[in-house]
């Protein structure tokens, strides 16, 4: 046994986090892409068949109220809350992410000083930021403005109504300063927006803390909600009132069940529901977050920089010299939860790695991505991760 190896094991005793492991379903394989879809919850299935067969089977439209799903949206996200930094009351929890990126950037738009025309956009963002910016700008009579994170503050002006960030960078995992950005934003008379899909569930947010007005993200990652789990729109209580969603749905209405033809949001966060909430998705969603019961997420945050150092180092010391180069930032501060190495053949180094039970994921064109879900994956873990990809990288497919 190496001594990285014997470092694992001894990690591994001492991880607090570690009995968190045995409540979800994994095998043999180290898993690695739980920053696309976390792994399932050991209780969750039960749950579920619970929904089916009671709530649905025998309740059926009953439960709507006897069950409480007519209240689930505003429920499960006083309960995602608390991993965001933010008070209860200002997080609904239904439809995707991308449509709740299109409601945060209609609504920072008008929520905006007048005479702004001028919408910032991380200019790495997830594709469909990018896409959805783009079409809310042109139903507004805005103007997309791609620009680098670090530099929003310089970009920032008299015509700028609001600003769209990744707290996380999906390729690189470079974590970028939610802080400083939010104030510089606010600084300039503009509304700032902050996607969280990667880093909600892995690290400390802090939006009520830190001032963001608005804020989305999605639930099937480090949150564990499974395949296509509702996401969440964050609403600060100060901007609730003036609210103006794009997307006045009969359940954001104050009386949904008037009828009426006249729209009249409801007061809170529940303005920025839309249309009947997906029951079984939101619902397994609600049963996985269990998991985090009794969680501080600086524990989970100390663990993942923890991780994610190991592997590194375990990378360094074992992968051939000059096949690999992280992309992720060494500095704590600058780092998401997950590591990102650039490598020229990595289409065929991945398939190798999953083929030998380590399974990250692929950024085309060139770049290795690897999750670390600190609930369950381990040090030792990440030593068998980093052994393989050098394994792979010797061999003569490589």
């Amino acid at each position: 046994m190496s001594d990285l190896q014997e470092r694992a094991q001894a990690l591994d005793l001492a991880d607090e986090l570690a009995p968190r492991r045995a409540l979800f379903t994994l095998d043999d394989t180290v898993y690695l892409d739980g920053n696309s879809l976390g792994a399932l919850p050991r209780h969750v299935p039960a749950r579920l068949q619970e929904v089916l067969t009671r709530e649905w089977g025998e309740l059926r439209i009953r439960s709507w109220d006897e069950s409480g799903w007519w209240t689930a949206p505003e429920r499960i996200g006083d309960r995602i809350a608390p991993l965001v930094g933010a008070a209860a009351g200002q997080i609904v929890v239904g439809d995707s992410t991308s449509v709740n990126v299109f409601k945060a950037v209609v609504a920072a738009s008008r929520l905006a000083p007048g005479g702004r025309d001028e919408i910032l956009v991380d200019a790495a963002t997830f594709p469909t930021d990018g896409y959805i910016a783009e079409s809310a700008a042109r139903m507004t009579g805005h103007r997309i403005v791609p620009v680098a994170p670090a530099d929003v503050p310089d970009a920032l002006g008299p015509r700028t109504a609001a600003v769209l960030l990744n707290h996380v960078d999906f390729r690189t995992g470079r974590l970028h300063d939610l802080p400083g950005l939010t104030a510089a934003v606010h600084a300039a008379g503009a509304v700032a927006a902050w996607d969280l899909c990667h880093s909600a569930g892995a690290l400390p947010v802090g939006l009520d803390a830190h001032g963001v007005d608005l804020a989305v993200g999605c639930t099937y990652k480090y949150l564990n909600g499974g395949p296509g789990s509702p996401a969440y729109l964050y609403v600060a209580e100060r901007h609730q009132a003036a609210f103006d969603s794009p997307l006045p749905g009969w359940t954001s209405h104050a009386d949904p069940f008037a009828m009426t033809p006249g729209y009249a949001p409801a007061d809170g966060a529940v303005r920025g529901r839309v249309g009947t909430p997906d029951i079984l998705s939101m619902l397994a969603l609600e049963a996985s977050l269990d998991v985090w019961d009794g969680v501080g997420i600086e524990s989970v945050r100390a663990k993942s920089l923890a991780l994610t150092d190991f592997f590194l180092e375990c990378v360094a010391a074992y992968a051939p010299e000059g096949r690999v180069a992280s992309v992720t930032p060494a500095a704590h501060a600058e780092r998401g939860s997950q590591v990102a190495l650039r490598c020229a053949d990595a289409a065929p180094v991945m398939s190798a790695l999953i083929e030998r039970g380590v399974v990250g994921d692929l950024r085309r064109p060139d770049v290795l991505r690897f999750g670390f879900t600190p609930l369950y994956v381990g040090f030792a873990d990440a030593e068998r991760a980093a052994r393989v990809l050098a394994d792979v990288l010797a061999g003569p497919a490589a």
